[in-house]
């Protein structure tokens, strides 16, 4: 199986120790305490992707046309954000035919049933509430982390 995050095969000791990929995380984030959190969760689960931020929707969209930069094996987006919101980017990134089939997972602290709403109807890959603690931020990236490890992509 390939991971979107990392393919990672196990040796006798049960390490993680070969990565097929190094596609950069894109994380779109205005709040610096989330975005380290969501950082050191990645860390601590052992993704080794570059994690590469910005904190709104505009200049993550920048990034994303610039011919020179990689593109993200994912996206993990805040929806309340300055200049470009959430909702604003992922329509924007739909709309856009060589990053439509970017996968996005939706980091929110938002429960409103529109915005979910508004979210699976621009093609989300899935909808995490933001945790509280930090402990609980490492298993939100543990399972977006296993989700990807199970998933194929077209």
């Amino acid at each position: 199986m390939t991971s979107l995050l990392n393919w990672r095969a196990r040796n006798d000791t049960g390490e993680n120790n070969v990565r097929v990929t190094d596609k950069p995380i894109l994380l779109v984030e205005d709040d610096r305490v989330d975005a380290i959190a969501v950082i050191r969760a990645l860390k601590e689960v052992h993704v080794e992707n570059q994690i590469v931020l910005f904190e709104n929707g505009e200049e993550a969209l920048n990034y994303l046309h610039d011919p020179t930069t990689q593109k993200p094996c994912i996206v993990l987006l805040d929806l309340n954000m300055p200049i470009m919101n959430g909702i604003e980017f992922l329509k924007a990134l739909r709309d856009d035919e060589p990053l439509r089939r970017i996968p996005v997972v939706i980091l929110t602290t938002s429960d409103d049933p529109e915005d979910k709403l508004r979210c699976f109807n621009l093609g989300i890959a899935g909808y995490m509430p933001k945790p509280l603690g930090y402990i609980q931020f490492v298993e939100v990236m543990k399972a977006i982390d296993a989700y990807w490890t199970l998933s194929q992509m077209p």
